[in-house]
């Protein structure tokens, strides 16, 4: 295996014994206080299911055009379903890809007085032509909640606040999984260009022997290639925000394969509730004066309540959605 730029940890270490979860947790709070980056191993995801899933991605893209179209997310107020290549942009330019959109399967808010964020609830859409889609997502989802959900454990007790902290104050998680195809291109262009996330806690999965992402460490980019029966482990700045800086959200990208080769990847975003906002963790005082203070972007600021970060990040990647859909909003924010 080539050397990495991004540290590996192993989860299992969590069950073997008080010592190793403690060396775990010191890694963890490292990576993420140095990083914000890092591979995470042992984390029972098996071969076979990986097989599964990626089988079900390929297919999926391999519909016919009018079947995928079928479930387009310009046809779902909720921000659901496919999106066509070009239909999602980052820092204001097009992203050089197609991806389904799965989010919690819940009713839509009919309420009239009810946030804006709700827009976000809502049913997800799931092609007809692939009924075994469903099936495979799920059982993908229920796996990756429960590691989340172990971390956020770990990360807790790592910086000094009790186990329970994370669980205290996210309420019922807003999840979303993107299953996303870059096709390739003869030059190198933006699979997805520099951002950081805005939620908790990201859990990517990319298929094996395919580059591409890249996270920027030290004011350059990096190379985070796949290594097999991991999964790339990113924080957002909802962590960041909690934290008052002492953990860090990263900038990464994607680089387009070169034709005609392609790459499929699935992240899956674990959030707080949208009506959930994080309080700030009471920082031992040796982790507190290591603590750098949230970045902040005039332009694109975090909230400590989820629900306006997760709707600032929609309604700016799909602008075709958002006009669509919620053009009250948009003229709101100008």
């Amino acid at each position: 295996m080539p050397e990495l730029n991004l540290p590996v940890l192993d989860l299992s270490l969590l069950d073997q014994g008080e010592d190793a979860a403690a060396r775990f947790r010191d890694e963890l709070r490292a990576a993420t206080h140095d990083v914000g980056f890092f591979y995470l191993t042992g984390t029972g995801v098996t071969p076979e299911l990986e097989g599964r899933l990626l089988e079900a991605a390929h297919t999926f893209f391999a519909l016919p055009e009018e079947e995928k179209l079928s479930i387009e997310n310009v046809t779902s107020p909720h921000f659901r379903g496919y999106t066509r290549v070009g239909g999602e942009r980052t820092q204001g330019k097009v992203d050089w890809r197609e991806q389904i959109d799965i989010g919690p399967e819940r009713e839509a808010v009919t309420d009239p007085g009810a946030p804006d964020f709700a827009r976000l609830i809502g049913p997800n859409l799931w092609p007809a032509a692939q009924p075994g889609l469903r099936a495979v997502v799920e059982e993908w989802q229920d796996h990756l909640k429960g590691v989340a959900r172990t971390l956020l454990r770990a990360w807790a007790l790592s910086l000094g606040a009790p186990e329970s902290y994370f669980d205290d104050h996210f309420g019922e998680p807003s999840t979303l999984l993107k299953i996303v195809r870059y096709p390739g291109k003869e030059e190198p262009s933006q699979g997805v260009g520099a951002h950081k996330d805005s939620g908790v806690l990201t859990l990517l999965w990319v298929e094996p022997g395919k580059g591409g992402l890249q996270v920027e460490r030290d004011g350059a980019w990096v190379d985070a290639p796949p290594v097999p029966g991991a999964f790339v482990v990113n924080i957002g700045e909802m962590l960041e925000y909690a934290t008052g800086g002492y953990l860090i959200a990263t900038n990464h990208r994607v680089i387009s394969p070169r034709f005609p080769d392609e790459r499929i990847s699935v992240p899956f975003f674990f959030n707080p509730a949208l009506d959930a906002r994080l309080p700030l963790i009471e920082l031992p005082a040796e982790l507190a004066a290591q603590a750098r203070g949230v970045t902040q972007d005039p332009s694109n600021p975090i909230h400590g309540l989820y629900g306006e970060n997760a709707l600032k990040s929609r309604l700016r990647a799909h602008p075709d959605v958002a006009e669509r859909w919620h053009a009250d909003l948009l003229a709101a924010r100008v």
